[in-house]
């Protein structure tokens, strides 16, 4: 695992800019996975400014998404989907049709996971995922316990997880209880992984993944496994690694 550690979150999101846009511009057809939460917003934002300054062309870029919550659909202000597209695809010049995210609204969700899985079987897998970690050590919204083998699949939220969204519902009874995610297996598909994490309340989560064993129950630890993850880390959650020296 390569540590990058850097400031603050401002220069996190540009260092994670960095290395996606140098994705693209190696690679003009790369298949990018991408993330949704608070976390990678700043990334979004440094991505949108480098391409409106001409250093990027998206056209021929697919995206796959980790997730998104059951009973949502693509309209809803609070999906995945209008996330996604508000937040990065509307501002490049990606094709929204090489855009991919779960259906939260399919009727048979098994059958949707199935489709899903052969979607990133199909056009990925990604050749860059950026992820995230939760304060439990979830990945996507793989909770505690997900196997280590689990593609994608429907998943029921931990309350922790549902408090931690929170914030982007009018209130907790809002927040969607259940959500279709890739799988631990099918995250670590991707050839290239970037996991970011920002604030002293991820500083515990990053110890245990730096300095803990592999263990289903803290599911981030499954990215021991895979041989090009590079970690890009502020000073607030880095602070409990250096403290334990």
């Amino acid at each position: 695992m390569k540590i990058i550690e850097v400031h603050n979150y401002d220069q996190l999101s540009k260092k994670a800019c960095e290395i996606i846009e140098e994705q693209v511009m190696v690679k003009h057809d790369s298949v990018l996975g991408l993330a949704t939460g608070s976390t990678p917003l700043g990334t979004y934002k440094e991505l949108i400014a480098g391409y409106k300054e001409g250093r990027t062309d998206y056209r021929h870029v697919s995206t796959l998404n980790l997730d998104e919550y059951v009973g949502l659909g693509p309209q809803d202000p609070q999906s995945y989907r209008h996330f996604m597209n508000e937040q990065f695809f509307r501002s490049i010049n990606v094709n929204l049709e090489n855009t991919y995210i779960p259906n939260g609204k399919a009727v048979d969700l098994q059958d949707e996971c199935e489709r899903y899985e052969k979607v990133i079987e199909q056009v990925g897998p990604p050749d860059l995922q950026l992820l995230g970690i939760g304060e439990n050590g979830h990945i996507g919204f793989n909770e505690p316990g997900t196997p280590f083998q689990s593609e994608t699949h429907v998943v029921q939220l931990a309350d922790s997880t549902r408090q931690a969204n929170a914030r982007f519902f009018q209130s907790m009874e809002d927040v969607p209880t259940m959500a279709v995610t890739m799988g631990i297996r099918s995250i670590l598909k991707s050839k290239k992984i970037v996991l970011l994490a920002s604030g002293e309340r991820k500083a515990q989560a990053i110890d245990q993944l730096i300095n803990g064993y592999l263990d289903e129950q803290f599911p981030a630890s499954s990215l021991k496994e895979h041989s090009d993850i590079t970690l890009i880390v502020d000073e607030d959650a880095y602070a409990e690694v250096k403290r334990k020296g």
